[in-house]
């Protein structure tokens, strides 16, 4: 198994049909309790032990989800305000180097991630098909990328991070 990517990497060919999109919204809106469910009962050494071998922590990928969540609700709230608008990538590396995302209590990005993904998912409900349609600059990339295909890239970010939690568990037995 390559433990970099436990569930895969994030593949969508096509349309993103509108149920599909309802599948990711309800990604998304599951995401704070299954990353709750995944750190549940972890000890401060284990939430400080890294997921695969040159891996961040556990604590910092709970941290990463909530800054990268935070960001991607930011590129939504970009593109469906302004037409197309570049987007300000971050340096996701050196933020879990700093020192909240590596000694902060995980509760305070829990509680961030519970609220984000309550409002996140009252706007992705509230988006109409041409909504969805809009997009977003990414420079790093050079793509034009669409609200939806953001949305399922997002639905399975989440699910990525999560999947790095349960999947040390399952090797160490916690």
């Amino acid at each position: 198994m390559d433990y970099r990517y436990p569930i895969g990497p994030f593949a969508h060919e096509g349309t993103v049909t509108p149920e599909q999109r309802e599948l990711w919204i309800r990604e998304i809106e599951k995401l704070p309790a299954k990353l709750r469910l995944a750190v549940e009962g972890l000890s401060e050494e284990q939430l400080d032990t890294p997921y695969r071998d040159g891996g961040w922590t556990v604590r910092q990928v709970v941290h990463h989800v909530a800054d990268s969540h935070m960001n991607s609700l930011t590129r939504f709230k970009l593109a469906l305000t302004e037409e197309q608008p570049t987007i300000k990538p971050y340096a996701e590396d050196r933020w879990a180097e700093l020192a909240d995302a590596k000694r902060a209590p995980i509760e305070l990005s829990l509680h961030l991630i519970e609220a984000l993904h309550e409002r996140w998912v009252l706007l992705l409900e509230s988006m109409t098909e041409a909504e969805y349609a809009r997009a977003f600059y990414h420079p790093e990339s050079g793509e034009t990328v669409p609200l939806d295909r953001n949305l399922g890239l997002y639905a399975w970010h989440g699910n990525h991070h999560a999947a790095h939690i349960t999947t040390l568990r399952a090797r160490k037995g916690w």
